[in-house]
């Protein structure tokens, strides 16, 4: 597939394929009287609708509108793509100072100006007829009014605010302030084709600036740009993933030659993390149950050179059944709500509710209890979420370990990464052993 010049494919917990808009730094803009033309205003409101309206997945809209517009140059898709996330990130607040529930093209036109105003502070913008409406001192001093309400500051719904301080207490307000910036760019070096110096290197030739950070694997994008047409990309030596994720399949402690399974594969990011430290060698088994993200992963380890990996699709109880007692290692990345992801998809806090979570929480603690069997004596699993509500974390483990299925099995330790710890995606992993 090819890759627009200003979209990275992210492939952050493995049950949404999400695609992270390359965004200039904030101090770039390319918002000028000079580059604002009323086509670019235009397409963004059209991809708000597509999402708010349409309820379409952003990180698809943006994917589709830069396809749609090849020949745009470079700082005009910059433009629809930072103006599309950031009005998204920030929509309850643009929406209440607009005064209506958006639903005409005129609304949507006049969200992108509340949005260039508070954000650049030009003023240009209304020469725009569809824009005639705003009243810029009235929006500032509307918006600083907003800003003191939490549920405003960082353009949340109520229900979900109230769930994250109900959960977090005092962790909350810092925690949802890291989760509406945006995120840095991680690169995992593919260890069975290169070090990470040697990525670094060949990178720098690309002309593609990378830092070190933390584990043997890890460098993080200097500024956001296409990796995805450089050759280092195409011949597999690296994967785009989140550090915090990275983190996860080290705790497995998997080893050359033995049996693996990752029973919530997705797109196979962490597969290919398992892969690189079983170093090719022994049998890694990916499950899921949707064939089109398998067939995602198959392509991905060919590029990979990973050569061990057997998918599978979950059609029914009895693919689950058949692995029972047979695997030294079992990951568990379970569906989830995404909450310690919110930076890369901003979309979800309008998607998610109630609900919805409360039926993700009887979905993790089915796979806990149907998939640990998978296990064999002796064996280790990794139980990991992208989220941070203890709901989905540890009362999950506590609860498993407390019924009939977790009475083999034994506690080890757990982690939870906060998006303020080191700046990345918010993560919790608990590793378990099974009694022998």
């Amino acid at each position: 597939m090819s890759v627009p010049d200003d979209v990275l494919t992210v492939y952050g917990h493995g049950k949404r394929t999400h695609l992270g808009v390359v965004f200039l730094p904030p101090n770039m803009s390319v918002f000028t009287s000079s580059t604002l033309r009323p086509l670019l205003v235009r397409v963004v409101a059209e991809a708000l609708q597509a999402i708010f309206l349409g309820n379409q997945y952003a990180d698809r809209v943006v994917e589709r509108v830069l396809r749609q517009n090849p020949k745009a140059g470079g700082r005009d898709r910059a433009f629809v793509a930072e103006t599309t996330y950031e009005i998204v990130r920030y929509y309850r607040l643009y929406s209440a100072l607009l005064g209506v529930e958006p639903k005409t093209d005129e609304h949507f036109w006049q969200l992108v100006g509340i949005h260039l105003l508070l954000h650049t502070g030009n003023e240009d913008v209304l020469r725009l007829s569809e824009m005639r409406h705003l009243r810029p001192d009235d929006i500032r001093q509307r918006a600083a009014a907003l800003r003191q309400q939490r549920p405003f500051r960082e353009s949340i719904p109520d229900w979900l605010d109230a769930l994250g301080q109900q959960q977090l207490g005092e962790r909350w307000d810092e925690t949802l302030a890291w989760l509406n910036r945006p995120a840095e760019v991680a690169l995992r070096t593919n260890r069975l084709k290169i070090t990470r110096d040697a990525l670094q290197k060949r990178l720098r030739e690309e002309g593609i600036e990378t830092r070190p950070h933390g584990s043997a694997d890890a460098l993080v994008l200097l500024r956001r740009q296409n990796v995805f047409a450089s050759k280092a990309f195409r011949e597999g030596l690296f994967e785009v993933q989140d550090y915090s994720s990275q983190q996860v399949v080290p705790l497995l402690d998997v080893q050359p030659g033995m049996r693996v399974v990752d029973a919530c594969a997705g797109g196979g990011g962490k597969t290919l993390h398992l892969a690189t430290l079983m170093q090719g060698k022994g049998t890694l088994i990916a499950l899921d149950t949707l064939a089109w993200k398998l067939a995602e992963l198959r392509k991905r380890a060919r590029r990979a050179g990973v050569h061990n990996v057997e998918t599978r699709v979950i059609d029914n109880s009895k693919t689950i059944k058949r692995l029972y007692h047979s695997a030294d290692r079992l990951l568990l990345d379970v569906p989830c709500s995404g909450l310690g992801v919110l930076r890369r998809n901003p979309d979800s806090k309008w998607k998610l509710s109630p609900e919805f979570i409360e039926n993700l929480r009887r979905v993790q603690q089915n796979i806990l209890r149907q998939y640990c069997q998978i296990a064999r004596p002796g064996g280790l699993i990794v139980y990991a979420t992208c989220s941070l509500l203890p709901a989905e974390n540890h009362e999950q483990v506590r609860a498993f370990l407390a019924s009939p299925q977790g009475k083999s099995f034994e506690f080890c330790t757990e982690k939870t990464i906060w998006p303020q710890d080191e700046g990345f995606d918010g993560f919790y992993m608990a590793l378990l052993k099974r009694k022998s």
